[in-house]
């Protein structure tokens, strides 16, 4: 599978490096210098290169956005159209000094997603775990038992996408339903008070 990385911050970096490493062909874009993004993509080799956002998009099977939620117009500018596209979103919608959602309660920050490009495909997914555990859990992906990891979506050809990549990382795909379940999907409160733009920051 093609897969342009929109975000080379911690998440990002960690997501495109294992789905390089599970065999597919990764673009990383969107940092803050092309230095790191050449970093990423030799480290992720032989199945990863780095590029502008655009080039992420434009042959990606499934695109990875994973930029803090202040940063998301800009970076869906530079990646273009991005009609029919499988976008597996784990960007939270948290302020820019990540002390509050931005986005809750009757909505999330996926549907917000789904009418900013309202012809592409969303999945919100990786939305849930921290950066820090994702090698860890490739590290164990053999084993019988595996950490699940919850997704939601309206479009069941980019859900089972979503799912096939979340079982290359290790986990355990979870179906919660439709995208409006991404408003519940095990952010508790405490994690949330965690969450800080150094997940996206590239």
């Amino acid at each position: 599978m093609r897969i342009g990385i929109l975000g080379s911050g911690l998440m990002g970096g960690k997501l495109g490096t294992l789905f390089a490493r599970a065999g597919h062909h990764v673009v990383f874009s969107y940092a803050r210098s092309e230095r790191k993004l050449k970093r990423l993509a030799r480290e992720a080799q032989p199945n990863a290169r780095a590029g502008t956002p655009a080039e992420a998009a434009r042959d990606a099977d499934a695109v990875s956005l994973a930029v803090h939620w202040s940063r998301v117009d800009d970076v869906l500018k530079q990646a273009g159209n991005l009609s029919g596209k499988v976008i597996v979103s784990c960007s939270l919608p948290m302020n820019s000094d990540d002390t509050g959602l931005v986005v809750a309660h009757t909505s999330s920050g996926a549907e917000a997603l789904a009418k900013k490009v309202r012809r592409a495909r969303i999945v919100a997914a990786f939305g849930t775990v921290p950066s820090e555990v994702l090698f860890g859990v490739y590290g164990a992906r053999r084993k019988t038992r595996r950490p699940s990891l919850v997704y939601c979506g309206d479009d069941p050809g980019a859900k089972d996408v979503a799912a096939r990549l979340i079982r290359d990382v290790g986990f355990d795909p979870v179906d919660a339903g439709p995208l409006r379940m991404a408003r519940y999907a095990g952010k508790t409160a405490d994690w949330m008070e965690q969450v800080s733009d150094e997940q996206y920051r590239a």
